[in-house]
C-alpha cells in the first residue's frame, strides 16, 4: 500500500491473491462511484467489462451487500436468489456459490468484493473472515489512494 503503483494495479493484485488463496473461480471488486457500484477489478482474462458493468445500490446480491453492510454467503444456486440480478456479459452469473463482503472506509461502504465458485461450495468461517478482512484493507487502501491524489493535485496547483 505504500508503493507508488496505481489503484487499478493494486486491485488486480488483490483479486489474484484472493483467487489463489481461496481457490475460487471468480473474484470481482466493485467500487462505489457516483452512487453506483462499478466493476473495477476481475480475474477474468477478458477485462473489457471493467468500468462498464454498473449496478445501483438497490440491485442484485452485490447491491444488497453494499446496502446492508453485511457479508453474504450462498453455497449453491446463487442465481436463484430473489435478490440476484443477471448480467449477460458476466459468465460468473451462472456460477453456483457466491460469497460477498462490503468494502468499508471511514464507516462508509465504498465497494464490494465478490468471490464465486462454478460448483456448489460451503464457505468456511476462515474464508468469510478472510474476505471481510480484505474488504477492510481495501477500504484503507482507498483512503490512502484518495489522500495521495489530493496531495498530488495540491502540489501541481
Amino acid at each position: 500500500m505504500t508503493r507508488d503503483i496505481s489503484l487499478d494495479d493494486v486491485l488486480h493484485d488483490i483479486v489474484d491473491l484472493i483467487v489463489e488463496f481461496m481457490g475460487c473461480d471468480s473474484c470481482l471488486v466493485y467500487l462505489v462511484e457516483e452512487g453506483q457500484l462499478v466493476l473495477y477489478a476481475s480475474n477474468a482474462r477478458d477485462r473489457s467489462n471493467i468500468g462498464k458493468v454498473r449496478l445501483r445500490l438497490d440491485e442484485g446480491l452485490t447491491g444488497w451487500v453494499a446496502r446492508e453492510r453485511r457479508l453474504l454467503a450462498i453455497s449453491r444456486e446463487a442465481y436463484n436468489d430473489p435478490r440476484f440480478k443477471y448480467f449477460k456479459d458476466l459468465p460468473e452469473d451462472t456460477f453456483e456459490a457466491f460469497l460477498s463482503a462490503p468494502v468499508i472506509s471511514q464507516n462508509r461502504v465504498v465497494g464490494v468484493i465478490n468471490v464465486q465458485h462454478r460448483l456448489a461450495h460451503m464457505h468456511s468461517g476462515g474464508e468469510m473472515e478472510l474476505l471481510t478482512t480484505v474488504g477492510e484493507q481495501v477500504g484503507c487502501l482507498l483512503v490512502l489512494s484518495r489522500m495521495s491524489s489530493r496531495e498530488t493535485s495540491n502540489v501541481v496547483a
